[in-house]
């Protein structure tokens, strides 16, 4: 099978055994389209993905340093960026079926895709290791039990649900979602009662945080997975399904957990507030029971989120299965988690607010502006024009954060590697670049 606007060549895809547990994740060949899911089930993904109390804490930070009015436009405004950032790079893998490594193969070569895929696989590792540590951080809070046991039993569970592949994620949503939205709905409408809507519209933040740091934040939260968007998006049936898909987790999912979070820190003058498994784990019972389901159906869902995009990457970097990937990722990400990573969630937005926005945004106008048939052949190398867009543009986001703060780096590093590739691919080269270059 050939692909036409890839060149690529890929043997029939596998067979999958009818009731198999394990479903074929096409690690190293295109989708077919006999094999892509339905509507409902992207958007269960999607949705699953930012429908999260981390999402909520971090809408309840915004809100605490922007209040709750300049706080909730910050959170509008990059959920927008976010929804145009991965729409543009899903169209191209839902139009062939191509996960993250075939698709950046595209733009970075084929060479050059190792680098990038396993630079962004590795990534999103340490977002796994991030909520599994929230995990056990909010059960030993809130019950006084051990965290390092909790931590390790919880990524244990989340890797063991991850091997299922795509279709757990699909399941995991229809769990997760309903839980979140109604205890979030719960807790926002009891804390906004109990505040007086007056004092809740009319709060005001401490000005900690810039506009644009805020912006930033949003984009940070999800832009490593959204530039890795390929590996749920090839699932998808058409572009029109992959459009709606990837809105139903921006700007709606990501938009709602967000201002949930923000009311609540605006009722409570407290961000902490805004991790609402706490509000609900204290009043013990049957609250209680439910609030454990919710946090681990909720973290869960966004572990096995970045896990899955791991591992695709690293399955088809290695030519093994996504599943053994996977499970040896999961152990590598608990054993982090163990470290204390959940310490250095601040220091990890910004940096991927630097590095990762201009590498989607050269993705973006290589394969639907500048490029787009020629982009049909892959360079066996390392496509040097696409990296120096990529460098470029994470200089100038970089620049951004250390001297114009009010800025959103993210944004800046969108426009500035977007421009970048324009003005090198247009100024050197018509033939793409790739690095070495053919033999005469």
């Amino acid at each position: 099978m050939t692909l036409p606007a890839t060149g690529l060549t890929a043997p029939p895809p596998p067979t999958e055994p009818e009731h198999s547990v394990l479903s074929e994740e096409y690690e190293n060949t295109p989708v077919p389209l006999s094999a892509r899911r339905s509507l409902l089930s992207n958007v269960l993904v999607w949705m699953g993905f930012p429908m999260i109390l981390t999402c909520a804490v971090s809408g309840g930070l915004i809100v605490a340093a922007l209040g709750l009015a300049h706080g909730a436009l910050a959170i509008l405004v990059g959920n927008l960026v976010l929804f145009a950032y991965t729409g543009l790079i899903g169209i191209v893998s839902t139009r062939h079926g191509l996960n993250f490594r075939l698709q950046s193969a595209l733009t970075f070569g084929a060479k050059g895709s190792t680098i990038i895929t396993g630079s962004m696989a590795t990534i999103v590792v340490g977002w796994f290791a991030v909520q599994v540590a929230l995990t056990g951080e909010s059960m030993a809070d809130a019950f006084d039990v051990n965290v390092v046991v909790v931590t390790v039993v919880a990524g244990l569970l989340y890797t063991g649900f991850t091997v299922l592949g795509v279709k757990a994620l699909t399941l995991i949503g229809y769990v997760s979602i309903p839980l979140f939205l109604v205890f979030g709905l719960w807790a926002a409408i009891d804390a906004t009662t109990s505040a007086g809507w007056s004092a809740v519209s009319s709060y005001d933040g401490d000005g900690s945080l810039t506009f644009g740091f805020a912006v930033t934040m949003v984009i940070a939260l999800f832009v490593d997975g959204g530039t890795m968007t390929g590996d749920f998006n090839r699932w998808a049936k058409n572009t029109r399904h992959s459009l709606i898909s990837t809105a139903g987790a921006f700007p709606f999912a990501n938009t709602v957990s967000m201002l949930l979070g923000g009311l609540i820190t605006a009722a409570t003058a407290s961000a902490t507030d805004a991790n609402f498994f706490g509000r609900f784990a204290d009043q013990g019972g049957l609250l209680a029971v439910l609030a454990i389901l919710l946090l681990f159906m909720n973290l869960g869902s966004v572990c096995a989120h970045n896990l899955y995009l791991s591992a695709v990457g690293w399955a088809s970097l290695t030519r093994r299965s996504m599943q053994l990937a996977a499970t040896v990722i999961g152990v590598l990400g608990i054993a982090i988690a163990i470290s204390g990573a959940w310490n250095h969630f601040s220091t990890w937005l910004s940096l991927l607010g630097v590095l990762v926005p201009s590498l989607g945004a050269v993705m973006i106008v290589d394969q639907l502006v500048v490029r787009r048939t020629e982009c049909a052949v892959v360079a066996s190398g390392y496509r040097v024009h696409a990296f120096a867009g990529w460098a470029l543009g994470s200089a100038c986001a970089g620049l951004a954060e250390a001297f114009a703060p009010q800025l959103s780096t993210a944004v800046v590093g969108m426009v500035a590697g977007a421009a970048a590739y324009l003005v090198v691919h247009r100024l050197f080269s018509g033939d793409g670049g790739p690095w070495p270059p053919p033999a005469a």
